[in-house]
């Protein structure tokens, strides 16, 4: 599941459990108020919802989430148990009922009785429980039809290990699917094979098997008293890239911002992230991305129909240019441009390579004789990249976020630290944007993104964007 996504099903749980709060008060106050009073019930409330009351109850609703929010009821429950998820549950419904009780003796709220705490308690526990059941199914019923699959590559082939996967291949509702395993060649593999998995790299090529797979997770099976060294190296080597790291026994000293721990059946794992791309200013990037993308489409409309026209004038080939790039954890996406360049260009790029002008692995030449000569006013006004805000729309891209690359720019990366820009989504514009752009050197780029995604804000979004518009207008490294 996509930060974006979660961060909506976090709000819509914790909303729902509000909701469900404000049920059972009502459920509880019609079980003490109907047997015992002949009140018609409209007298009731004109009696009793007063501007007192109602700053309390509100208060009580605050009270609650926080309550929930403590005891981890929001955080990923995809590993935990039922079992456990309902102990969590029962725990903070009660902790919640003891400060209604206790607010209730405080201020004198004459309805709350022992009778409505147990109906309250009941109520609230059950209904939030029956919710959260049906919320893991309609889960792993989206999980078991191919959607919001985790790709995991395990460390070891050692029983452990071997355990480890079968309880996930048994349990395809949550979603995770094994992409293989890393260790060396050795005796002990027969069992991997008669389990039908398979070996896809060694140690010493673990970090080329990440360039060219798609894998969320890493996790570690390895027996850290003779493999410390070969465990320690897989954990850096995903930390510099942004990848989960889960292990199942110690903790390495990584430079990392969030630990979690979770369990599968029993077997406690630790799962790092890097990064601060979480939280409700997620939702908002993501609100704003398609927001301001579908308005600029629409506000550019006649120039994007002028651009058609005049490309189709100009020279023949195709409007578009639509290439494959490197996206979220090197999930490869089709980006969209206007055409630039002659339709054979991609062809004679390889004669071109020696005029190349940029360090790196990149490919870029202030005078390509390629561009076409309507390509370089494109080019010099950014109108070539106003397409992808289509790219935006679909949530391939972000407005802002790390420069999206080809895939023959990114076969060039010898720097595993580099591939940390994989683990957000990329964009339109970035710290490389409004700092030089093409006049800058390649390290100085990966740099600038790796601030961007350790320094993550929405602040620092909206900042990048009011500094691109300059950027844009002057041309500012604009080739």
């Amino acid at each position: 599941m996509t930060t974006f996504r979660r961060e909506i099903l976090i709000k819509g749980l914790k909303l729902s459990d509000m909701a469900i709060m404000v049920l059972a008060f009502a459920i509880a106050t019609t079980a003490v108020f109907y047997p015992f009073s002949t009140t018609p019930v409209e007298e009731f409330l004109a009696m009793r919802i007063k501007v007192q009351n109602f700053v309390l109850f509100m208060g009580l609703l605050l009270v609650w989430n926080i309550i929930f929010t403590m005891l981890g009821l929001y955080n990923s429950k995809r590993l935990s148990p039922l079992t456990g998820i309902v102990i969590d549950v029962m725990k903070a419904s009660s902790l919640g009922t003891l400060i209604v009780f206790v607010t209730s003796r405080i201020f004198s709220v004459e309805i709350v009785t022992p009778l409505f705490l147990v109906v309250f308690w009941t109520a609230s526990s059950g209904i939030i429980i029956l919710n959260r059941i049906i919320l893991r199914h309609m889960l792993g019923w989206v999980r078991l039809r191919g959607r919001n699959l985790r790709h995991m590559l395990i460390a070891g082939t050692n029983q452990r290990a071997l355990d480890f996967a079968r309880k996930f291949d048994a349990h395809p509702e949550l979603g995770y699917s094994i992409v293989g395993f890393v260790d060396t060649d050795w005796n002990g593999n027969g069992g991997l094979r008669e389990a039908g998995y398979k070996l896809v790299t060694d140690f010493n090529e673990f970090h080329t098997f990440l360039k060219d797979h798609v894998v969320d997770e890493v996790t570690i099976a390895l027996p850290m008293n003779s493999h410390y060294q070969q465990a320690s190296r897989i954990a850096s080597i995903c930390d510099e890239q942004g990848i989960v790291v889960r292990h199942l026994s110690d903790i390495f000293n990584l430079k990392l911002a969030h630990s979690d721990i979770e369990e599968i059946e029993g077997e406690p794992s630790i799962s790092h992230r890097r990064g601060k791309m979480e939280g409700t200013q997620v939702i908002v990037k993501r609100v704003l991305d398609f927001s301001l993308s579908l308005f600029a489409l629409i506000l550019f409309s006649p120039l994007l129909l002028v651009t058609v026209l005049l490309i189709r004038l100009s020279s023949p080939g195709p409007v578009f240019f639509i290439q494959d790039r490197m996206g979220l954890n090197r999930r490869i996406f089709r980006l969209y441009k206007f055409r630039t360049m002659n339709p054979d260009a991609e062809t004679k790029q390889a004669e071109l390579e020696n005029l190349n002008e940029m360090d790196g692995p990149v490919f870029k030449i202030k005078n390509d004789p390629r561009i076409t000569p309507l390509g370089r006013i494109l080019r010099k006004l950014s109108i070539d990249e106003l397409p992808q805000f289509i790219n935006v729309l679909k949530g391939d891209m972000s407005l802002v976020g790390p420069r999206p690359l080809p895939i023959r720019d990114y076969k060039g990366f010898n720097q595993d630290w580099h591939r940390r820009r994989f683990s957000v989504r990329p964009g339109i514009t970035c710290l490389w944007q409004v700092n030089g752009r093409n006049n800058l050197p390649f390290d100085k780029w990966m740099e600038l993104d790796m601030e961007y995604i350790d320094q993550w804000s929405l602040g620092l979004d909206l900042k990048i964007l009011f500094q691109t518009i300059p950027s844009v207008i002057h041309g500012s490294g604009a080739t």
